[in-house]
């Protein structure tokens, strides 16, 4: 972490506004012309549990969390299951303040509120004596009974905010346009903006500052938008054309959900909310094959219903996008942390062999621009697209260009024939459109036009067994040679276009003459590019590729990359090193040059640890990182 940024985290309990309050202090830091960055720490409960925001704000670009953090705001959770140290879960009343120190970098400040962490908590905390080791500067303050005076207890983030700015010495005007911009209005709005106020005059009163953490300056040269990835999936599905989702609620799929359900009816779009997954997807199928673009998606569990209808958009050639947003399994396990262990599950579920396209954004751009291209890919090609992301990458937000958006839609059902296309289109004796034909002069890419029901001369069958070209059952041996090879024919031609007429989705960081790889995958992107610049500074030699296309696998610029350096770190978010595997399968000659870096505790890479490993595995050392982050050697040594 630099010393020119802010790093600020609000910790409370679910349930106490932690979330609201960090996006209006986020868009106050980037209307302030900073770059922000925040990260999203949540427990698997709807009320209480130890929850934080973090906010990493700063003049340069940011692209991933810091290394731990220099501003706590520690709120205390108001809805504690047991606020006794002896209870099953500990005292959780405390943890706000408890489980955040050990980040807390040295000269940081800490706000707490006394009136939820007795003086009893922080005597057990040795908290005076920590801060004294750390040179932490503390500012205990009542919160809460501030926030009761103006009616109403949740109101204390608010207060809280209203301290952060004193002790930064902040302009308040950003801050009360910014609550005015919100859902907020009337007695609220009014009894937030007095609480905020009041908060700031005691700490200028009562306090002497002794700290010298300033808000970093900076400027953008255009206007910017706050966003999270799961935004960016939404809007670029809806301007690829998108008109129809079904869904199941499951964390963290449900953001994306959640926002298309509320902008799709205005757009004379559907969204369907429905009994389970299964149906989800299916549903989506369906009204694909009746010609809507349309998507559904899940997250682990959920997304593994999905696999009977995904198998049969495959075989009926039905075109769909899907989304799986990761989280740490296996079955429910860690339902609201991230981890990158889906990959495999991704690339080979549903039955027998599979053709499907996957994209892995890294971040939010990408994950505007991959989604619409997989619209556009799933379309052209009949085919479904899988967008596999995390709950990092769907709850993270950042600011992204407004003007990045300004591209046109594309509405179009990609290779559907017209009524006139139709009528000179291959039919059988019995009028049936050729829905499905494999004559290589007419599908050299794969591809055999679809019609639409409804159309003249498009009738034609729609089965889930092997079928002939007018999609009658055939079990034929010569027909399911020919049906099978083209099918896997359009993954072929989907790399070429990609290659050819679209820039590349992998993104290339660092000093191309590098002697040194390290290679990543969807949102662990940012941490390593950060990571390689930091290496490069320091006199290391190193580059770095974060991958996207997950299927078709992108085998020229991987081959290159990897044949360009004498070692590669391969750097994920799981415990088997799925990418690691996916890359030998593929390019099995590179296993001795492949080395691993792995996390699977339920948060995300820190910079630092990326640094740290690669300087221990450069060295040959036998020393275990400080973090919990795990470096499997290459085959071989």
């Amino acid at each position: 972490m630099s010393d020119n940024e802010l790093i600020w985290r609000i910790a409370g309990g679910s349930g106490d506004g932690i979330d609201s309050t960090s996006q209006t202090f986020a868009k106050v830091l980037m209307r302030s012309g900073l770059d922000v960055f925040t990260h999203r720490h949540y427990p698997s409960r709807i009320r209480g549990g130890h929850t934080y925001v973090e906010i990493r704000a700063a003049g340069h670009e940011v692209q991933s969390r810091g290394d731990g953090y220099n501003f706590l705001l520690a709120l205390g959770d108001s809805f504690a299951r047991n606020p006794q140290e002896d209870a099953y879960y500990g005292n959780e009343e405390v943890k706000p303040l408890s489980e955040n120190l050990d980040d807390l970098r040295e000269g940081g400040i800490i706000v707490y509120d006394t009136g939820l962490i007795s003086e009893e908590d922080v005597e057990d905390l040795n908290l005076e004596e920590r801060a004294e080791e750390n040179d932490w500067h503390v500012f205990p303050m009542d919160l809460r009974s501030l926030a009761r005076e103006h009616g109403r207890e949740v109101m204390r983030n608010t207060a809280g905010v209203g301290v952060t700015a004193a002790l930064l010495g902040m302009d308040l005007d950003p801050f009360v346009e910014a609550m005015e911009d919100s859902k907020m209005s009337g007695d609220v709005l009014q009894a937030n903006l007095d609480i905020f106020q009041e908060a700031n005059d005691i700490v200028h009163e009562e306090f002497e500052f002794t700290h010298d953490l300033r808000i970093p300056e900076g400027e953008h040269e255009e206007e910017q938008a706050l966003l999270s990835g799961s935004n960016a999936i939404a809007y670029g599905s809806i301007d690829a054309g998108c008109r129809f989702i079904a869904g199941y609620p499951m964390t963290p799929w449900t953001d994306v959900f959640t926002i298309m359900s509320q902008h799709l009816p205005d757009m004379g779009g559907i969204s369907e909310q429905v009994e389970d997954e299964i149906a989800a997807a299916a549903l989506a199928v369906g009204a694909s094959h009746a010609g809507a673009k349309a998507m559904s998606g899940s997250s682990g569990g959920g997304f593994a219903l999905m696999s009977e209808p995904l198998g049969l958009a495959e075989m009926t050639e039905t075109p769909i996008v899907l989304l799986e947003s990761m989280r740490a399994g296996p079955s429910t396990g860690m339902p609201t942390k991230p981890e990158q262990a889906d990959l495999e599950f991704v690339l080979y579920t549903s039955q027998g062999d599979s053709s499907r396209v996957v994209f892995a954004p890294g971040n939010v751009e990408e994950a505007y621009e991959q989604t619409r291209l997989a619209f556009h890919i799933a379309y052209e090609y009949q085919i479904p697209a899988i967008i596999i992301y995390d709950q990092k990458l769907s709850g993270e937000n950042t600011n992204v260009p407004v003007s990045f958006f300004d591209r046109e839609p594309e509405p179009g059902l990609g290779s559907t024939l017209t009524e006139d296309e139709l009528a000179e289109a291959a039919h059988d004796a019995s009028g049936k459109f050729e829905r499905f034909q494999h004559d290589p002069d007419t599908t050299d890419n794969g591809v055999s036009p679809r019609s639409l029901p409804g159309q003249s001369g498009g009738r034609y069958l729609a089965t889930g067994n092997e079928h002939t070209p007018t999609g009658h059952i055939c079990e034929d041996a010569d027909n399911r040679v020919f049906q099978m090879e083209r099918r896997l024919q359009k993954l072929e031609s989907i790399r070429e276009e990609l290659e050819e007429e679209h820039e590349s989705n992998q993104t290339f960081f660092g000093d191309e003459s590098a002697d040194y790889g390290i290679i990543t995958w969807g949102s662990s992107q940012g941490a390593v590019e950060e990571a390689v610049e930091r290496l490069n500074d320091a006199g290391s030699s190193v580059k770095g590729l974060g991958v996207s296309d997950m299927m078709p696998f992108p085998e020229n610029e991987i081959t290159e990359f990897i044949e360009s350096v004498d070692e590669v770190m391969v750097v994920e978010m799981n415990a088997t090193a799925q990418f690691r595997g996916h890359i030998q399968k593929e390019l099995g000659r590179y296993g001795e040059k492949l080395t691993s870096l792995l996390k699977y505790n339920g948060n995300p890479f820190e910079p630092a640890e990326i640094v740290e490993s690669y300087e221990l595995r450069i060295e040959d050392s036998d020393e275990e990182p400080t973090a919990q982050v795990h470096i499997e050697p290459a085959a071989g040594d």
